[in-house]
């Protein structure tokens, strides 16, 4: 089923339906694959790692400039694009809004995940380190 309550409850819900099976569940491989790797590297190297995830997460990335740099791109060339968008009896209007719409919505949402799972990383990081370190 679809949901757009994101992956936190969809582990969840992987989780109840299977409390016994939890190393069984993709999600839960994927994070230990990714943990036990990271404990496989020395901590001058993590926290190099560490630093890249931190300026991703951090970073504003191509797609926002994208996002907000296209509109003012438009509004340039509004007058031809209005003529040529609003003919009399055209539906390109339509087609354009629709295209338009769907590639900033799938570019902010790529966006976004990039950045969640920088953090999911720097989350593992610093836990390794902190627990190295004490």
């Amino acid at each position: 089923m679809f949901s757009f309550r994101g992956d936190a409850h969809k582990i969840y819900r992987q989780l109840k339906k299977s409390p016994g099976k939890i190393s069984d569940i993709g999600y839960m491989k994927e994070t230990e694959e990714i943990q036990n790797y990271y404990q496989t590297l020395d901590n001058g190297t993590l926290k190099l790692i560490y630093y890249r995830m931190v300026k991703e997460k951090n970073g504003s990335g191509i797609i926002p400039i994208y996002a907000t740099a296209i509109p003012w791109l438009l509004f340039l060339f509004s007058s031809p694009l209005q003529d040529y968008l609003f003919k009399k009896g055209s539906i390109n209007w339509v087609i354009f809004s629709l295209i338009y719409v769907t590639i900033l919505t799938i570019s902010l949402i790529l966006h976004f995940r990039e950045k969640a799972w920088a953090v999911f990383h720097i989350e593992i990081i610093q836990d390794i380190l902190k627990e190295r370190n004490t």
